[in-house]
């Protein structure tokens, strides 16, 4: 039954791989290496959703979610944040790491901005873009929003949801759809109504979901399933987040 099971794994492991492209990119000197997931049969607007991963960086979710899109019409690229030679190898370093891209929002949104500009050179139309991001990428993708980035809608994860109260609430242009785990101990509830304020004087169109149950990295099946540590994976709540996920975007693309 192992064996089985690992041979599965393994097949859908190089499927997915077969369906990623590599792709060397830059944000000025900084070399960068995504992978793009092209459509065998693109939508007929050519949307292009962009993956922002936490803060591990890539990894075989974000590479899933890519493939996964691709099969369904889109266009679909996973950004490299850090840049070549610096993934985190240990959660101290991530943390670090991340914590640099939080604490300069303008450089997190010039690197978004990079990864977007790759994915529509793969093919994506550039005023049909959706950003959307885990944990740290899902902060990110709340950023490319703020940022004023050319982008339809954003999608967030589990992401953090707080900002440095320096920086004044603007318009929200793109559309945003927030997927949080009720029991999530990484955002504070200060953090929650902060964003919420930062929506309403925005006059963005805003959505906020929670799932009862869920802590953080839900959607991340290597987080293991234990709640106790604040971060596991949690099947229901992942499965229902795909689904408003897909909702969110047939609201965008609706005339597909």
């Amino acid at each position: 039954m192992k064996i089985k099971l690992l041979l599965f794994t393994l097949i859908m492991a190089l499927q997915v791989n077969a369906q990623l492209k590599p792709i060397a990119y830059k944000d000025g000197n900084a070399k960068l290496n995504g992978f793009a997931a092209l459509p065998a049969k693109p939508l007929k607007q050519k949307p292009g959703i962009l993956i922002l991963p936490a803060w591990m960086g890539i990894n075989s979710h974000s590479k899933e979610v890519a493939s996964t899109l691709s099969g369904l019409g889109y266009y679909a690229f996973v950004a490299d944040i850090y840049g070549e030679g610096k993934s985190p190898k240990t959660t101290k370093e991530a943390g670090e790491q991340s914590g640099y891209y939080k604490g300069n929002p303008e450089l997190y949104q010039k690197r978004i901005q990079a990864a977007i500009d790759a994915l529509v050179a793969s093919g994506a139309d550039k005023n049909n873009i959706v950003v959307i991001g885990y944990c740290f990428g899902g902060t990110g993708a709340l950023e490319a929003a703020r940022g004023g980035l050319n982008i339809k809608g954003v999608v967030s994860f589990h992401g953090g949801l707080g900002k440095d109260a320096s920086r004044p609430n603007s318009a929200v242009k793109p559309k945003i759809l927030v997927l949080h785990g009720a029991d999530d101990p990484y955002v504070p509830q200060k953090d929650i109504e902060g964003f919420q304020k930062e929506m309403k004087e925005g006059n963005a169109d805003w959505q906020m979901v929670y799932y009862s149950g869920a802590v953080h990295a839900f959607t991340e099946k290597e987080a293991g399933n234990d709640n106790s540590k604040g971060a596991a994976y949690n099947e229901k709540a992942d499965k229902r987040s795909w689904k408003h996920f897909l909702l969110f975007l047939d609201e965008i693309f609706g005339d597909r």
